[in-house]
């Protein structure tokens, strides 16, 4: 069975000692699916997310040519190890000028960015298109730095749907604002080394450079012509169960961790940790990445008001989190202000009250955590934690994990094992 379209999480009453496995990061699966497709051998990841974004990834390269099988990971069920067999530019093909090779890219901003350059290098014509909010999301940056190099890119508004003609690989320098969105600068340096040009970045905006950073560490240290490749276990997703700790806990000695915690400094959310207790003022641009959302969340319970300031990113995400994080904690009897990109949270008493998830994986997570402290939360559509983290409630339920009672909402009924499992 699936998971019911609205679910409740009943708070936790007893005493909890948990290390908890996350899956792989997406970013990093994401990334290195197109190195590994651009390789000229066979690429072994580790540790791959299997998620909706990564599916959506591996189902374009199919598309394209590039083979990936895909086994089981016996440490996490949401990993996978994926074996990629690269043929370089020889894999890219698209269709006629006037019937392109469809690619569906969903709602992931990595897979619609990252194969845009990719087909670019290839040859034929592409269309690549995702669901409506994808198509809202921007894009012009990219496109216009692709066009400065040489190839065609065809889209009426500036955003997907949009169709590529592929052109080989074309040397140059191509400029990118990163002012937007870091993915646009991410899928020009992965495919660099093919295309054969370089990459100067604009309006050098310090939230996204991280993951500008990520990607050029993983280019250095990715295995040339093939090879093993272990992605990290995911940051963001990793910030739910820490953020746990900025609870009153019941029971004494009760402590959650994440195991294999990175620390190689790729991913910006891997500081969440330092963050604990939250401090009086925490910054998107400087701080922290989208486990910023986690920390908005508990800030009613942190027993003084915390300032979320540059929050001006999380507008143009898979929903309007800004508002959408308002509008829900408020639901809750939240003291929430928003002025401008800051969000002022005040310590508030909670509670329980139907969440709007508004499609967002992290909105459903965020809530999700803080459903083990308030009484009566409800989530609407949480199979949208697919997106990244399938199993997320199974981890919240399931042996291994923190053993909460999660409800279908409407019947009462407890859910369990694959009822759990988000698809």
């Amino acid at each position: 069975m699936a998971l019911p379209s609205v679910i409740q999480i009943d708070p936790l009453t007893g005493p909890v000692q948990a290390e908890i496995t996350v899956p792989g990061s997406k970013s990093i699966t994401n990334r290195a699916l197109i190195l590994a497709a651009l390789n000229e051998g066979v690429t072994t990841l580790r540790g791959a997310l299997w998620s909706e974004d990564t599916q959506v990834m591996v189902d374009c390269l199919d598309r394209l040519g590039v083979a990936v099988e895909v086994a089981p990971d016996p440490g996490e069920p949401a990993n996978r190890t994926m074996t990629v067999r690269g043929r370089g530019l020889q894999g890219v093909n698209g269709g006629a000028a006037g019937a392109p090779l469809e690619l569906f890219v969903g709602n992931a901003g990595t897979a619609a960015r990252f194969l845009m350059a990719l087909v670019a290098l290839g040859r034929g014509s592409f269309r690549l298109a995702g669901v409506p909010r994808m198509h809202e999301r921007p894009q012009v940056a990219l496109f216009d730095a692709l066009r400065g190099l040489g190839y065609r890119v065809d889209s009426p508004n500036g955003r997907l749907p949009a169709v590529v003609q592929g052109g080989g690989p074309r040397p140059g320098e191509c400029r990118v604002s990163v002012a937007e969105s870091s993915q646009f600068a991410s899928a020009l340096l992965l495919g660099a080394a093919a295309g054969g040009w370089r990459v100067s970045i604009e309006d050098e905006n310090p939230e996204e450079l991280p993951y500008v950073m990520m990607t050029e560490r993983l280019i250095s240290a990715f295995p040339r012509g093939g090879g093993v490749f272990q992605v990290e276990p995911d940051a963001s997703s990793g910030s739910y169960f820490w953020g746990l700790n900025a609870l009153p806990l019941p029971g004494e000695g009760s402590r959650v961790s994440v195991a294999h915690w990175p620390d190689t400094g790729w991913q910006h959310d891997e500081a969440f940790p330092r963050f604990l207790p939250l401090p009086a003022t925490v910054s998107r641009r400087n701080d922290l990445a989208d486990s910023i959302m986690t920390a908005i969340v508990l800030a009613p319970l942190a027993g003084h008001p915390v300032r979320f300031t540059e929050l001006g990113r999380l507008r143009l995400q898979e929903c309007e989190r800004v508002v959408a994080l308002r509008t829900e904690l408020m639901k809750c009897g939240a003291g929430v202000v928003e002025v401008g990109d800051t969000l002022e949270v005040r310590p508030s008493r909670l509670h329980g009250a139907d969440i709007e998830t508004y499609n967002d994986h992290r909105m459903a997570m965020c809530f999700a955590i803080l459903g083990l402290k308030v009484p009566g939360l409800r989530l609407q559509n949480p199979a949208c934690v697919k997106k990244t983290f399938p199993n997320f409630f199974q981890k919240l339920a399931g042996a291994g994990g923190l053993g909460v009672t999660v409800r279908d909402a409407e019947t009462g009924r407890v859910l369990d094992g694959e009822d759990l499992q988000a698809r």
